[in-house]
């Protein structure tokens, strides 16, 4: 693909909410719970359809999954894989470049993958504690 192409290609926001949804373990049920009570199952179903999604909305769901709006709009699935995958491009030539990656990172990814996990953890206990409250009121 040409940058050209890349560029013209469209973020599909609804599918990047549901991925992230998911890699949150967040079910629909709970996210519409979250957007208040004209928001149901079938409607963030249906949601995760649109291409595109209008920016209050987006601002909003953002806020109830606690990630950044930029990641919702500007995730491309296809452009990351394609990304990873040239650390593990065995059919480069061994010229100059090679498989020689000098690659340092700037942060411990055990760390990150804990400090996701605790994040998890919490919102999993948030999500508890506003289903125990609705329980509560009924």
């Amino acid at each position: 693909m040409t940058n050209t192409e890349a560029m013209e290609k469209k973020i599909h926001q609804g599918r990047n909410i549901k991925r992230f949804r998911e890699m949150l373990g967040i079910k629909q049920d709970a996210l519409a719970f979250e957007l208040g009570d004209d928001w149901n199952q079938q409607k963030i179903s249906l949601l995760e359809q649109k291409e595109t999604i209008d920016a209050p909305l987006l601002q909003q769901i953002s806020a109830a999954l606690k990630i950044p709006v930029e990641a919702i709009q500007n995730f491309d699935e296809e452009a990351a894989i394609a990304y990873i995958n040239t650390f593990n491009d065995s059919s480069s030539n061994h010229g100059a470049i090679g498989n020689n990656y000098n690659c340092t990172l700037t942060f411990n990814p055990l760390d990150k993958m804990i400090e996701l996990y605790e994040r998890m953890l919490q919102q999993q206990k948030e999500m508890i504690e506003k289903l125990e409250r609705l329980i509560e009121k009924k």
